[in-house]
């Protein structure tokens, strides 16, 4: 029988359980500012502004996107390390280029190890290698003849000098024997209207933002990273196929918080993060747009960016890259 002394205390503990969950305990008091270092229209605006309205129904607060876009990305990953560590100013960003820019930049401002805190990977975008339709090539081994006779013709247009498409277009370039200059744009949206354009001719980008321009025909695909083609283009080989140096190269997606975030704050982020990327329209869109889900675990996404800072580091050291 439950006595009175043994009710309280059950209602003292369960007082206790409920205020040190995650859930109750790290509430959100005020606006969420949701950074994306790149200009509006590429992949990471694309998943923010999706995302971005779930997440303020989950936590009951405004979620606002603020587009802060630069080279590599590295102003809005910088403003978010400076941020107090309460939870209310995030970082959705291409976590592969965030991986590469400690190797690129040697006078960096931030420390991507210890100022970002990993809340968890969102998605998985292959890249679409694709050029301007005015190129007579329909295949890399014919884009690399095409190189070859008309030397200097080709030029990358890439999210940033050092992003990662930047760094896949140099490995590929090397692997096929193609001398393509590159040209950085403000992000992955600029860069695919420079092509559309004719400014430049050649892309690497996420199939977010990528895909709708291939379909329509206004840019050719050549491949698409990864190791498997896409349900949307089945035409187009896998850089598997192809057997190139690296295959899962693409956007991969993931949100991070300011240094000193609490962990218990942490573990609310992610598992509202997982919530979201769990519901039916938000999975059944990313998959649309030629994206794969990647929810994980806070702990699992710092593992990757530890595994991906030493990959991509060795890159750039084998190609001999410095941007300071």
């Amino acid at each position: 029988m439950l006595t009175r002394r043994s009710a309280i205390a059950a209602l003292s503990i369960g007082s206790i359980q409920a205020a040190s969950s995650p859930a109750r305990a790290q509430a959100f008091t005020k606006q969420v500012t949701l950074i994306v270092p790149f200009a509006p229209g590429g992949t990471s605006d694309i998943l923010a502004r999706f995302i971005g309205p779930k997440l303020s129904q989950a936590i009951g607060q405004p979620v606002i996107v603020d587009n802060r876009p630069s080279s590599s990305g590295n102003v809005g990953a910088d403003y978010v390390a400076r941020a107090p560590g309460d939870g209310h100013t995030l970082l959705l960003s291409d976590a592969g280029t965030l991986a590469s820019v400690p190797a690129l930049f040697k006078k960096l401002s931030f420390d991507v190890s210890t100022d970002l805190v990993p809340i968890g990977m969102v998605s998985f975008s292959p890249y679409l290698f694709a050029v301007h339709p005015s190129i007579a090539a329909n295949t890399i081994e014919e884009l690399a003849a095409f190189d070859k006779a008309n030397p200097g013709k080709l030029n990358v247009a890439t999210s940033g000098v050092g992003a990662v498409n930047h760094l896949t277009a140099l490995v590929i370039g090397k692997r096929f024997g193609i001398n393509w200059g590159a040209v950085p744009y403000r992000g992955g949206a600029a860069a695919i209207r420079g092509v559309v354009a004719n400014e430049s001719n050649v892309i690497f980008n996420g199939a977010i933002a990528t895909l709708p321009f291939v379909t329509q025909g206004q840019l050719k695909g050549i491949a698409v990273s990864g190791e498997k083609r896409l349900a949307q283009l089945p035409n187009l080989p896998s850089f598997k196929e192809l057997n190139t140096p690296i295959h899962d190269t693409g956007s991969w997606q993931g949100i991070y918080a300011s240094k000193g975030t609490p962990p218990a704050m942490v573990a609310r982020l992610n598992a509202e993060l997982g919530k979201i990327l769990a519901m039916p329209d938000v999975s059944a869109k990313i998959v649309e747009l030629g994206s794969e889900v990647k929810a994980g675990s806070a702990a699992e996404f710092a593992a990757w960016m530890t595994k991906a800072m030493a990959e991509w580091g060795a890159i750039v050291k084998a190609e001999n890259l410095s941007l300071d």
